[in-house]
């Protein structure tokens, strides 16, 4: 069972609502198909797609279910699955000698490894270590809130110790993944499920889909575009209203996640404790409220987001510039600040 380990990366953001077009607006060629998994990635997963009839949008959503179903336990670091070397399996052998894998879950790590690199270390898929200990205290804190505890900060200290990608050792020939640190530990929280979402949109559009939207819990992933030549409407939750919108943004042959701090959390002596870490104070970040990214890609929008969440507005708003991405920054004082993007009117 998959276990909120992508929840920050989902769980930790905002709701995002579709605005679905009406079927009236469809061609006769193609019409517009839905459907909604509540089975793979601990979220809510929807499908939008426009299709000849309904036979082939049955097809191809199996074939979507069957890709996102596969890099579900591919990235799983909960659990192994029979026959399946996943990120469970490295953390517990990668350290003994290297481990083979396949060709996804190696791309991941150099995803993984090349977003930490650009994001200076604000996205770090080796702090499994650290991660592990918050979500240990948070999900006892959900659990029995009266006994709701912080981690240690000494143990947090020395988990940290633990965080280095450079003892991530891969080896393109071999498809090999090898631990340097014994101690070392992955969690790919704050990309793979973007990443899951760029592998599964690419298959679709191989297999001839031009015109989809995927959410994977509110990392949204469009191709193409809606009916009649309409970009495809994001709703991006107000933070401080869980009905509320902050903004509805465009979105075509783009992807969409936002993060932020107010859905996945726990409470300890009367304050919030939200799950994006900073690697600087190993403590939940504080210098934003929210912060919405747009990227032509999944996985950067994923990794962006979680960097830019754990940056000053100024730095952030710098790295968003480098990388090519559009953003929305709802601040600490409830400003709100943009760039490259513009709300819907």
């Amino acid at each position: 069972m998959y276990r909120s380990r992508f929840s920050r990366s989902a769980a930790l953001f905002l709701a995002l609502a579709i605005i679905a077009c009406a079927l009236s607006g469809c061609t006769e060629r193609e019409k517009r198909y839905e459907v909604t998994y509540l089975s793979l990635f601990d979220t809510v997963i929807t499908v939008i797609l426009y299709a000849a009839d309904e036979a082939a949008a049955q097809a191809e959503f199996q074939n979507i279910y069957s890709d996102l179903a596969h890099y579900d336990a591919l990235f799983d670091i909960y659990e192994a699955h029979g026959g399946t070397v996943n990120l469970y399996t490295l953390n517990e052998t990668a350290a003994i000698a290297p481990v083979q894998v396949e060709q996804a879950l190696f791309d991941l790590l150099c995803f993984g490894r090349e977003a930490y690199e650009a994001t200076e270390g604000r996205v770090n898929i080796a702090m499994g270590s650290v991660l592990s200990l918050w979500h240990e205290a948070r999900s006892a804190g959900i659990e029995d809130p009266q006994n709701a505890a912080l981690p240690d900060m000494t143990l947090l200290q020395e988990a940290a110790a633990h965080t280095d990608i450079g003892d991530l050792v891969l080896d393109e020939a071999a498809l090999t993944v090898f631990f340097a640190d014994p101690l070392l530990k992955l969690d790919v929280g704050a990309l793979g499920k973007g990443f899951a979402a760029e592998l599964a949109a690419q298959s679709a559009k191989e297999r001839g889909v031009s015109r989809m939207l995927l959410n994977l819990g509110g990392n949204v992933c469009a191709v193409g575009e809606k009916a009649e030549g309409e970009p495809w409407r994001i709703n991006v939750q107000d933070p401080d209203d869980a009905s509320g919108v902050l903004t509805t943004l465009s979105l075509q042959d783009a992807s969409l996640v936002t993060s932020g701090g107010y859905q996945r959390y726990y409470t300890v002596g009367g304050t919030q404790y939200h799950h994006i870490i900073d690697p600087d104070t190993l403590m939940p970040a504080a210098y934003v409220k929210a912060v919405t990214v747009t990227h032509e890609n999944s996985g950067w929008a994923d990794a962006l987001s979680t960097a830019l969440f754990n940056l000053p507005y100024e730095e952030g708003r710098a790295l968003a510039e480098k990388m090519g991405a559009g953003a929305v920054w709802e601040r600490n004082d409830g400003s709100i600040e943009w760039l490259g993007i513009s709300p819907e009117e």
